[in-house]
């Protein structure tokens, strides 16, 4: 189960330095590059998608079907184990949407940089005329 959440914690910096990279000042030729090499890449990498939907089901039928540990019945030791099983929920919760969060924001990034450039295009045509 920890290799999941590992995976997913590769992706979520992954995608953090890639739409850092992409928002950083660069050149245009070197922008252009960089932009064009994550549009190729947006398609495969979009199978992260789905895994972090299903991770997201599981923790939400884990919570639906978790012990409750809420009344006096309960040990310290129980009450501890629970808030840690809490806690973890939380942090995985956090890590599946920032997944999707990062991938839209890469997609839309990259998305403002070609029609930027398309416009540049146009608008250099019609200079030409």
């Amino acid at each position: 189960m920890a290799l999941q959440w590992m995976i997913l914690a590769c992706v979520v910096a992954a995608e953090a330095a890639v739409a850092a990279l992409l928002t950083l000042p660069a050149p245009r030729a070197v922008r252009g590059q960089i932009v064009g090499l994550t549009s190729m890449f947006l398609q495969p990498f979009a199978g992260v998608l789905p895994f972090a939907g299903f991770q997201l089901l599981d923790i939400y039928w884990k919570k639906e079907h978790r012990l409750m540990c809420t009344t006096e019945v309960c040990t310290a030791e129980e009450r501890v184990h629970f808030e840690k099983a809490i806690f973890k929920a939380q942090r995985n919760v956090i890590l599946c949407v920032s997944v999707f969060l990062l991938y839209w924001s890469i997609y839309r990034i990259c998305k403002i940089n070609k029609d930027i450039k398309a416009l540049e295009e146009i608008e250099k045509r019609i200079k030409e005329e």
